[in-house]
């Protein structure tokens, strides 16, 4: 591509974190022509269609590599700041989390991102085959994934750290319960009683291995937990929740565990791409600390 032009890479980037060259030229301040000239300019100088005009507008591959460059670059400034003594803006970093781990563990982890060196975090909520994904193609740094998500290529130039383990525990109100399971939590009342689930299949890996039960059972999906949650909480329906999430309210009778003694254990890693700055490097300490600290 010869010498590349940073400004137009920004208004890319732009344009494939908003979806569209309006609103991309809303937040760069910027008109709309000027942003259709930009990414006319990097698509000539590549001789490759770096943006799919549609709704959203969408990065290719191309456009995705030079996208996560373009984000590089900027933290390693940043960096350089830093070791000029100049001021600095904080760098947005991009990752990816499942919504247990989301409100659970991860929040203990933004206080200190926000102490010197200061980032600031792009938070996607996704499944561990959708983060690792997102991990392979650069549209973010790293992500919180389960061991039986799929690897990502071994020659890509990314880390994996152990976490722990996520343990769920199956439960459902008192009043759920008896209505539903008065004869115990088996496989013939598991087909009529409503569940929760969210996006992940844990509720199915749950019931596979306690009940050697693989026939559909009738359920709600939601991908956020605290739906999931109060769904569970209001006597709705029944469904796996992390074990310390649900302990006070089994503690006090609200909620009754559905399988006494046995548990789901989810292993947990953090993948990340081998980026040396100091923000990518306290975002790792910190996942990693924030994450050890909660899981078994």
């Amino acid at each position: 591509m010869g010498s590349i032009d940073y400004r137009a890479l920004a208004v890319l980037d732009a344009v494939a974190s908003h979806g569209s060259f309006d609103k991309a030229a809303l937040a760069l301040g910027i008109t709309q022509s000027a942003v259709s000239q930009r990414i006319k300019a990097l698509e000539d100088a590549s001789g490759r269609l770096l943006i799919i005009r549609g709704q959203p507008a969408v990065p290719t591959g191309l456009g995705q590599r030079l996208i996560v460059h373009h984000r590089n670059v900027k933290l390693m400034e940043a960096s350089l700041d830093i070791d000029l003594g100049n001021s600095v803006s904080m760098p947005e970093i991009a990752i990816a989390i499942d919504a247990d781990s989301l409100a659970t563990w991860f929040p203990d982890t933004l206080s200190a991102l926000l102490a010197p060196p200061r980032c600031q975090l792009d938070v996607r909520l996704a499944d561990s085959d959708s983060a690792l994904q997102m991990v392979r193609d650069g549209s973010v740094f790293g992500c919180v994934a389960a061991e039986s998500g799929t690897a990502i290529d071994a020659a890509a130039a990314t880390s994996v750290t152990p976490l722990g383990t996520l343990r769920y525990v199956c439960v459902a109100t008192p009043v759920f319960a008896g209505h539903w399971f008065g004869d115990g939590f088996i496989a013939e009342a598991v087909q009529l009683a409503p569940a929760v689930v969210g996006q992940h299949g844990l509720l199915a890996r749950f019931l596979a291995e306690q009940l050697s039960m693989r026939e559909p059972f009738p359920h709600h999906t939601l991908p956020v937990e605290a739906a999931r949650r109060g769904c569970v909480q209001d006597g709705l329906a029944y469904g796996l929740m992390p074990q310390r999430l649900a302990a006070q309210a089994l503690a006090t009778d609200r909620l009754v565990d559905l399988m006494p003694g046995s548990t789901l254990d989810v292993p947990l890693s953090w993948h990340a791409w081998t980026l040396d700055t100091p923000f990518t490097k306290l975002l790792s300490e910190q996942i990693v600390k924030s994450a050890r600290d909660y899981l078994q």
